[in-house]
């Protein structure tokens, strides 16, 4: 039965992105020429990425001045140029040190 349930979620979640991603390529034939627009569709992906980060980056630990520092130390290396995964391994490194002294 557990099965059954979770082939009807996969194949649900399957037809709603499908419809999803369709549904555009169906109603906007010819390129948008809107700059309001267009830049509107650029940002989305940033905005939607930032929507569902942050809520867990600052969830994932007890100590929300760990959070507050990982995120700096993220932000100020992205800004200096480091790649992601420096990013990443730098931020993880200074949220856990500081969860450990606060």
């Amino acid at each position: 039965m557990d099965s059954l349930y979770t082939y009807s979620a996969i194949i649900v979640m399957a037809v709603v992105t499908y419809i999803i991603r369709m549904i555009p390529m169906a109603l906007f034939s010819k390129p948008i020429q809107s700059r309001f627009f267009q830049s509107f569709l650029y940002y989305v992906p940033y905005v939607v990425l930032c929507a569902m980060t942050f809520p867990g980056v600052f969830s994932s630990s007890l100590s929300t001045v760990a959070c507050v520092l990982g995120v700096l130390v993220a932000i100020v290396g992205a800004w200096f140029g480091a790649s992601m995964l420096q990013v990443a391994i730098m931020a993880a490194v200074v949220a856990y040190i500081s969860q450990l002294i606060f």
